[in-house]
């Protein structure tokens, strides 16, 4: 299963950058597990859940133009409620004060 969620944001600085050297972000139990593939555009991280038991899925975020665009993708029989709460929520805690809005649209 493929989910999109957006969020839109005033800040003209990348809101990926700014998830991807967040120190808080173990608190909400997420890990950056990659960053920057030279065979993929730059721009983009992918983050995973630590909790356990442990969330499914992956979160792949990449930031366009004010606009964090973010893929959560499931295999298997996964569900990805939980992971894209523990991530909205996150969002919330950190980045309340910049976001506009969160869209959440299934694919």
């Amino acid at each position: 299963m493929q989910v999109i969620v957006q969020v839109l944001t005033s800040s003209k600085r990348s809101l990926r950058d700014a998830i991807a050297k967040d120190v808080k972000l173990k608190d909400f139990k997420l890990k950056v597990s990659e960053q920057k593939r030279i065979s993929r555009s730059p721009g983009w991280a992918k983050l995973h859940s630590s909790a356990k038991p442990k969330r499914h899925g992956a979160i792949n975020i990449q930031w366009i133009d004010q606009m964090l665009l973010c893929r959560i993708i499931t295999k298997g029989g996964g569900k990805p409620h939980k992971i894209i709460g523990d991530f909205v929520e996150y969002l919330v805690a950190r980045f309340q004060k910049t976001i506009k809005a969160i869209n959440i649209l299934p694919k």
